[in-house]
């Protein structure tokens, strides 16, 4: 069958796979410490660890929680029933504005190439400013990546946000109905992008020049409260460090492994994996810096509702990684 006409049905079993918010097996050891529960996104982070086995042996039980997009993990992260979250810099700001009680402690760098908006292939929209007039739709919820890139975008173009309607959508269902063309234009990310891409979509523009391309480990200030759990959580960031050293020295094994989570072809498991935020860092003053422009230039053009003050919910002093 073409990758053209693949069905909704299909694209919603992807979706499944990659969406379902639900926890895995607890992993554990004699004697631990504690346990953590770790917020993910489509099986990225998951992944990683299980490619490098970099959670092997740790020093405190843990079990994975699944989430198809940034907004559904804080809602998780905010009622307590994940430890940790890994988002992008703009969902993690709008995450702090919903009084979601976290902290950034870690930074993770990606591609800025691994968003952008997508069209049919037969569309007659061939640039940006050909959104005048049109309705896009910006998965997953206010507040995302995607919606930062659409607006930066258009921006650049020289189109008004009032130009264009703004729909926001969850990315399984709007996956599914750009696969049966009811979706004109779609701002997008990772791994949704990447397989509507290969499924025939246009790239009109993608991230760079407008994304960061920063991600980042958030958690809670409930778990940064437990003395027990805050240990784990440095232990999980040593090893979230150490798991992508290995996926940047073994770029084919992580991509073997990811397709076999996901259940995606290797093919966009590789692409998917190249240009996914991998390694993981100490914030750095560059980081706050670039994040607070991400935070101003939000609160200026109404994505955010207020301000953010990064400084204040980062925690720069939880992690600092071996030598």
């Amino acid at each position: 069958m073409s990758a053209l006409k693949l069905s909704r049905r299909t694209w919603l079993a992807q979706g499944a796979a990659l969406s379902l918010a639900v926890a895995s097996p607890l992993r554990t050891m004699a004697q631990a410490k504690a346990t953590l529960v770790l917020g993910d996104q489509a099986g990225g982070l998951r992944s990683l660890f299980e490619a490098s086995k970099a959670l092997d042996d740790a020093p405190f039980a843990y079990r994975w929680a699944n989430f198809q997009g940034a907004a559904p993990l804080f809602e998780a992260q905010r009622s307590a029933a994940v430890d940790t979250a890994m988002a992008g810099d703009l969902p993690v700001l709008a995450a702090a504005v919903g009084k979601t009680p976290l902290k950034i402690v870690a930074t993770r760098v990606g591609k800025p190439e691994s968003l952008g908006i997508v069209v049919q292939p037969d569309s007659p929209l061939r640039h940006v400013a050909d959104l005048r007039g049109k309705t896009v739709i910006v998965s997953s919820a206010r507040g995302s990546i995607s919606q930062y890139q659409l607006y930066g975008a258009l921006e650049e173009a020289g189109v008004r946000r009032d130009e264009v309607t703004v729909k926001f959508v969850l990315p399984t269902d709007a996956a599914a109905a750009f696969a049966s063309k009811q979706i004109d234009a779609w701002a997008i990310f990772d791994p949704y992008y990447t397989i509507a891409l290969q499924q025939g979509g246009r790239i009109l523009r993608d991230g760079r020049g407008i994304n960061t391309a920063l991600g980042f480990i958030t958690a809670s200030e409930h778990s940064l409260a437990d003395a027990a759990k805050r240990e784990a959580i440095v232990q999980f960031l040593d090893r979230l460090a150490r798991a992508g050293d290995w996926a940047l020295a073994n770029p084919e094994a992580y991509a073997q492994a990811y397709s076999q989570l996901t259940r995606l072809p290797i093919a966009s498991a590789r692409i998917i994996t190249a240009r996914a935020s991998v390694a993981g860092r100490p914030v750095s003053e560059a980081d706050i810096t670039a994040l607070q422009t991400v935070a101003d230039r939000s609160a200026r053009d109404g994505i955010l509702p207020t301000r953010v003050d990064v400084r204040a919910i980062t925690d720069t002093q939880l992690w600092k990684r071996p030598a």
